[in-house]
């Protein structure tokens, strides 16, 4: 389950994207809109930027703007800078692997097979989906009619 601080990430970096090349926005333009508490988006924004993501602006016309296309960024980049590993547990990590202590013989655990297989689909989707991506699939959902369905 994704904690608080990665739904929020996700959704200040949507935005930042639907905003992209009009300049920097406000942090308290953005809390507003999304429903982020600002004092926590505030900390998130600045661990964004510290990782290259965003760029910030002081002064009159100032505030953050994505640091790149939206097309160069990923939901998994997002969710891995914020959050660590996608991997559910640490034996199948790629980044920060661990051996389980109360395992007996990795190579035939049953757990860690499935667990491996769900570590390489989820991050195949994740890091598939770009911000991009996701404008466009909102937007196409926000165009596509809406559809009066009858029940007899």
């Amino acid at each position: 389950m994704l904690s608080n601080k990665v739904k929020y990430a996700l959704k200040a970096m949507l935005h930042l994207a639907r905003e992209h090349g009009k300049g920097p926005v406000l942090i308290a333009d953005l809390a507003e809109k999304e429903g982020i508490p600002k004092k926590f988006l505030e900390l998130i924004l600045l661990e964004l930027r510290n990782h290259g993501l965003l760029q910030s602006k002081k002064g009159k016309g100032g505030g953050y703007s994505l640091s790149m296309n939206p097309d160069l960024i990923t939901m998994g980049q997002i969710i891995r800078l914020i959050e660590g590993p996608l991997a559910p547990l640490p034996c199948v990590s790629q980044t920060r692997y661990e051996r389980c202590s109360d395992c007996v013989d990795e190579a035939a655990c049953g757990l860690r097979m499935i667990m491996k297989e769900v570590r390489d689909a989820t991050a195949r989707i994740l890091d598939g989906a770009n911000l991009k991506d996701l404008l466009e699939r909102v937007e196409r959902t926000h165009a596509a009619p809406e559809v009066a369905m009858f029940h007899i």
